[in-house]
């Protein structure tokens, strides 16, 4: 039997008079994939930011992480976050683009290790070992997604797809239980899009992880996800399965639109 691993209690947040996340209740469980989709303007990435630690909510709570009743989670940093398991790409490309890919997991990868300050301001022999242990992680994982032959190449300098596919394997080396990817096929040619679907595919099936994901390409969102939640106007207007959401009249009528054949 899967674990719930997120679930949210009424999560609600407001801007001055504007409610743009209102008394919202998701769940997902161990490595499930999880669609979130809606028009512009329904509060996808607001939801995420709160799940994520950018926004507090300005009512209810993160009710459940991993097991674990963490009320506590909604005053944690977004840093903070992350070292719980929390891990997240962003609509716009958020690469260090004047490090290497290799250097873009190493520093990811950070986020969970024990490396001492005083070891690299001294130059310690266990700073170096932990360079080498690092260096040697980030391209086992690089390996992996078909990228360790540009681990010299400046992140400014990949095509748009590869940026994309290096921002997913960046927060990948954070060691996540659950990643949202807000997103992700946002200016992508069909060819990305359809190397992205597979990708997404890929860390589901290799890293057994939860996902949940953003997206306004249908086809991609139908192609990976178990389960779809739908946002309108800040609200959950609907959820179930991508055959279900196909065929609510609600959402065909806010959303997916009618149709013609």
């Amino acid at each position: 039997m899967t674990q719930t691993i997120l679930k949210t209690h009424d999560l609600s947040i407001r801007f001055g008079g504007v409610t743009a996340v209102d008394h919202v209740n998701i769940e997902a469980s161990e490595n499930e994939l999880i669609g979130l989709i809606g028009p512009n303007g329904a509060g996808k990435t607001t939801l995420f930011n709160l799940l994520t630690g950018v926004y507090r909510p300005t009512e209810g709570d993160v009710a459940l992480f991993d097991g674990q009743k963490l009320g506590i989670v909604n005053q944690q940093s977004p840093a903070k976050r992350a070292r719980l398991g929390i891990a997240r790409t962003f609509q716009n490309i958020r690469l260090f683009e004047s490090r290497t890919v290799l250097e873009n997991v190493m520093i990811a990868m950070n986020s969970h290790t024990r490396a001492h300050t005083w070891d690299a301001i001294l130059r310690l022999p266990s700073f170096y070992k932990h360079e080498a242990t690092l260096k040697n992680e980030a391209r086992q994982l690089l390996s992996i997604f078909d990228m360790l032959g540009v681990q010299d190449t400046l992140a400014t300098n990949l095509p748009y797809g590869q940026q994309r596919r290096l921002e997913i394997v960046r927060a990948l080396a954070t060691k996540p239980k659950i990643l949202f990817l807000d997103e992700p096929a946002a200016g992508m040619n069909p060819q990305e899009t359809a190397d992205l679907t597979r990708l997404i595919k890929q860390v589901q099936q290799e890293f057994k992880m939860t996902i949940i994901l953003i997206e306004h390409d249908m086809n991609l969102v139908m192609a990976v996800s178990e389960r779809l939640y739908v946002l309108e106007y800040g609200k959950l207007l609907a959820s179930g399965t991508p055959a279900e959401i196909q065929q609510n009249a609600d959402v065909i009528r806010a959303y997916l639109g009618e149709n013609d054949t």
